[in-house]
């Protein structure tokens, strides 16, 4: 089981490349793709969904592309994981859409729930910054 998918590995993978640019600099989905190192038709459905998120923005034009939205500091994990594999759980039961009779004696779900926090909390406190001093290093 993975729990960062595919897509949204070559969605951080983009994202990083478009950090690394400079500021105002429009990159086509072709470079995307081919920096990033994945096909250009899932980059143009990556890049579709990071923009419907807010968090790359589209130029059109010779000189169109992506560019991030935000600064790096602003974009985290958790909001490039939701946008591209939705919210990340642990059990189905930690979303709180579960009809489960054992719920309320469950000696299970606490301890998961102990991690299931954890894990939101890196989500949210990672940001894209962070990969991008990562890959300089």
């Amino acid at each position: 089981m993975d729990i960062i998918r595919r897509n949204t590995d070559y969605a951080l993978r983009a994202l990083v490349f478009l950090a690394r640019q400079p500021l105002d600099e429009s990159v086509s989905t072709r470079t995307i793709a081919t920096e990033a190192d994945f096909s250009y038709q899932l980059a143009c459905k990556l890049m579709q969904r990071l923009q419907k998120a807010g968090i790359v923005v589209s130029c059109m034009g010779a000189k169109g592309g992506f560019q991030l939205a935000r600064s790096p500091q602003e974009i985290t994990l958790g909001q490039v994981v939701e946008t591209i594999q939705g919210p990340l759980s642990l059990s189905k039961c930690l979303l709180g859409k579960s009809d489960c009779c054992n719920q309320s004696r469950c000696t299970i779900r606490n301890k998961l729930g102990e991690l299931q926090s954890d894990i939101v909390v890196f989500l949210q406190e990672t940001t894209l910054a962070d990969f991008v001093e990562n890959q300089t290093a």
